[in-house]
């Protein structure tokens, strides 16, 4: 399947794998500085789960544009035809939904929390719900991509 938005998911795996690494770096910081300098700084366990919660959705939504995540592969795979094509446009339905779902309530708890900082480090609490909002939403247009990329295909195999 082209893809339109393939720029914006290498960008999504791109930002993962950074989140990524920087998460490995911060703890390997965090280890470091209580074992060895006897001084644990109060800044690496927020920004480590901001890292990996960005990590988590921005591969969730990865997943989801190459077709290997939210797809109930077994039970599809396994079905008729007929019955297959509607699997997976139920499955692309339930994802665009559930992207959307993220998208806006992750956005609702950014927005309450924004004005609140973070205990150990020096930034607003919303910023942890930042990754969920941002992954939402690139869930669900990877997922109404393939939804449409489906439509398509089956309308064009139908005439």
């Amino acid at each position: 399947m082209k893809s339109s938005l393939a720029p914006l998911a290498r960008a999504t795996i791109a930002v993962a794998g950074v989140a990524l690494v920087a998460m490995a770096g911060i703890q390997a910081w965090q280890v470091f500085a209580r074992y060895v300098l006897d001084d644990p700084p109060s800044w690496t366990e927020p920004l480590a789960l901001l890292c990996m919660s960005t990590t988590m959705m921005f591969g969730a939504a990865a997943g989801v544009h190459s077709g290997k995540h939210f797809g109930f592969f077994i039970v599809v795979e396994n079905a008729r035809v007929p019955l297959q094509r509607l699997m997976r446009t139920a499955a692309r339905l339930i994802a665009s939904l559930v992207g959307i779902l993220f998208a806006l309530w992750g956005g609702e708890m950014m927005i309450d929390a924004w004005d609140y900082e973070i205990a150990g480090a020096p930034l607003p609490q919303g910023i942890m719900f930042l990754p969920l909002c941002l992954g939402g939403v690139l869930i669900a247009l990877f997922s109404i991509e393939q939804l449409l990329h489906l439509w398509r295909s089956q309308s064009s195999s139908a005439s």
